[in-house]
């Protein structure tokens, strides 16, 4: 597909007749009936998402979208620009949390340069996918034109449908990007009718100062951009960065083709928060992996109607916790498909209920 409108025009609602159909598989496995509680959920989901009550284990891949955001200029967080290039060499030797969650939970890792503030030479695995070296300080102008936001958003879209031309079934958007939880928490503030101290968070370690700067900085951009809820690209292209903008193509290109999307916290959120704005039955087929300590999550997974899987206590980012969701999904497809039925077992059902 050539542009946003197309992919958003894509993605429709599926059907949840399918469910009732895993459901009752699942209720004659032999356990008591809901006794695998959300294992069950996440089979039945599936089974929606794809149109089939047939499950097999997903192949599954990460992606890390990585790009600089001027608004780092204003203070908002504790690291400088320069970590965000030296975290995709990082990715790219297999030393970060997210290769090594990611090889524990048999996913491959992808890593994608949106936007960083780096020229970097021809390096073996990174997709050069460069929109602009960075997005300007939205706390003084606009992050992007809305070519260039429209650029990222294509960028990710199409990431998306090469894996899945190549097989890949499940998604994983992961995300790098010195100074993106304060994007973020303008873009929900905005989208979620919340302020920014209701979502604004410590980012990468802000001591209470560093936090009501932070939120100083998001108030004035709001009232000086007054970004439109109802425009969610003007929205991205005014506060947000590239690699949000990324990640809300790359959601979007998987949403248009039936395939999951496992969220991890703050960031990738984010991005699908966008998506859900552009196209809400986006929404069915997003899993968010954990509840992020970021407190703006709270609010985008009330607005995407989810309950995160795990609660960990994780903030790194990169799809660490979605990574570790990845591997409940593969239990809850084992259990769907490995699992023996009453008939097949010789077991009497009434006498394991309750």
């Amino acid at each position: 597909m050539d542009n946003i409108e197309q992919i958003v025009a894509a993605v429709t609602a599926p059907d949840q007749s399918v469910g009732a159909l895993a459901q009752a598989h699942l209720d004659n496995l032999t356990k008591p009936t809901g006794a695998l509680g959300r294992l069950e959920e996440i089979a039945r989901r599936l089974c929606v998402m794809k149109g089939d009550a047939r499950l097999s284990q997903p192949r599954a891949a990460v992606t890390v979208f990585a790009a600089d955001h001027g608004v780092a200029a204003a203070g908002v967080s504790l690291y400088p620009r320069e970590v965000t290039t030296q975290m995709v060499f990082n990715f790219l030797a297999g030393g970060a949390g997210i290769n090594v969650l990611a090889r524990q939970a048999q996913a491959q890792v992808h890593v994608v340069d949106v936007g960083v503030d780096h020229e970097f030479e021809a390096v073996p695995g990174l997709i050069a996918a460069k929109v602009m070296r960075g997005t300007r300080n939205f706390a003084a102008e606009p992050a992007m034109t809305m070519a260039e936001a429209r650029q990222a958003v294509m960028v990710g879209a199409r990431v998306a449908a090469q894996l899945m031309d190549q097989g890949v079934d499940l998604l994983i958007p992961g995300d790098m990007g010195i100074g993106n939880t304060a994007a973020c928490a303008a873009i929900t503030a905005v989208l979620c009718g919340r302020t920014p101290a209701e979502v604004t968070g410590r980012g990468t370690g802000l001591d209470d100062k560093g936090l009501a700067r932070k939120v100083q900085v998001l108030d004035a951009a709001l009232a000086l951009h007054r970004p439109d809820p109802a425009d969610p690209l003007g929205v991205l292209a005014a506060v947000g960065g590239l690699e949000i903008a990324a990640i809300c193509g790359y959601c979007l290109a998987a949403a248009s083709r039936r395939e999951p999307v496992i969220l991890d916290g703050f960031i990738s959120t984010t991005g699908a928060l966008v998506a859900a704005a552009l196209a809400p039955a986006a929404r069915e087929y997003f899993i968010v992996g954990h509840a992020s300590q970021e407190i703006g999550h709270q609010a985008q997974c009330q607005f995407l109607g989810q309950r995160p899987l795990l609660d960990l206590d994780l903030r790194l980012g990169e799809g660490t916790g979605a990574a570790l969701g990845l591997s409940l999904v593969r239990a809850a497809v084992a259990i769907y498909n490995e699992m023996a039925t009453f008939e097949s077992a010789g077991v009497t059902g009434d006498k394991v209920e309750g």
